[in-house]
Formats: C-alpha cells, structure tokens, sequence
C-alpha cells in the first residue's frame, strides 16, 4: 500500500504519474529521450540498461517493467532471461557489456565510474555519446526507482501484466502516459 493517497489504483510510476501530472510530463520526457529518441544504441539495448539498473536496486516495478519492455524489443534469436542470467556471457557485444558495467557503476555511486571503465568501453566501440547516454539512463532509474520505492507504490506480480504494458510502450513510446495522467487529473478535480 502506498505511504500516501495516490487517488488512483495505477501500478509503479504510473500511479505517481497520475498523482502529480505536473512532474509526470518532464520524467516521462527524459524517458523517451533517453529510451527511444534517436541514438546509436538500439532501443532494446537502452531498456536492458534500465532493467539492468533497476534491478540492481531493487525495484520490483521498474526491473519488471522494463525487463518486459526490453524483450518486446530484443532481436530475433535474443532471449533476454539468458543475458539476464549471466551477463558476462550473455550473447550481446562486448560494447555493450562494457556499458552495463559502467551503468552498475553509476548504481552504486557515480564516482565509482572510473577512467578504466571508460577506456574499456571505448576500446570496445563505444563512442562518448553512448557512455554519457548510458551514465544518464543510469543515474535517471537511480531517481526513478527511488521515486516508485520511496512512496511504496504497487508492484504487480502477474508478468502478464507487464508485457501488456510492453506492447504499448514499443509501440507508442512514454509520451502518452503524460495525456493519461492529465486526464486522470482533470476528471478527479471535476469530481
């Protein structure tokens, strides 16, 4: 249960979204930027980082969310509870596994993110364009786990649930949740 009254039975973020559509509009925003906007990561790449991060603190929400949403994503032939299960052997390249250590880096503290990190990922291929973007995906769900554990919101158990949600987002991107939230929003206040 919540620790406050959300006025609405939406799950996770979405919830909080729809409590305050004033800062749902910015941080769903920097989710589509950061997630789906143009870049030399492949969207499903940019989602395993999320997952990867949201994971790694914990987030039942978040990890679950974007787990689906990176899988409705992968490539042919990719199954994301193998990348999942062991990273460093995980059929994905090598750049990106450098990006994911450093994205694991920023979970624990940015200061963690050393000269080294940085050097291997770019002696793997990937440009600064792709580290900063990989520090910022980071630290973002960082923020966005806080927000959705901190008011203890509601965390579904059924995946189906979320694949659901994943289906919307790969197709629609986060935009759409600020028009729902606003609306959400309006038909309360008319109440």
């Amino acid at each position: 249960m919540p620790h406050i009254d959300l006025g609405n039975d939406e799950p996770g973020i979405r919830s909080l979204f729809y409590y305050r559509p004033e800062t749902a509009a910015p941080l769903s925003e920097l989710a589509e930027i950061l997630l789906r906007g143009p870049n030399s990561l492949e969207r499903w790449e940019r989602e395993l980082i999320a997952t990867h991060v949201s994971t790694l603190n914990e987030c039942k929400f978040c990890s679950s969310s974007h787990a689906a949403f990176t899988a409705a994503q992968l490539p042919e032939g990719l199954d994301l509870p193998t990348i999942r299960a062991d990273l460093d052997a995980a059929p994905i390249s090598d750049k990106l596994k450098a990006l994911l250590d450093i994205a694991a880096a920023v979970q624990r503290s940015g200061r963690e993110v050393t000269s080294d990190l940085v050097e291997r990922a770019r002696a793997a291929g990937a440009g600064d364009e792709e580290i900063h973007d990989t520090v910022l995906i980071a630290a973002a769900f960082c923020m966005y786990n806080r927000y959705v554990d901190g008011l203890a919101t509601v965390a579904p158990d059924d995946p189906e649930g979320y694949a659901a949600g994943a289906t919307v987002i790969a197709a629609q991107g986060y935009l759409p949740t600020i028009d729902a939230a606003r609306a959400h929003r309006e038909k309360a206040a008319t109440r």
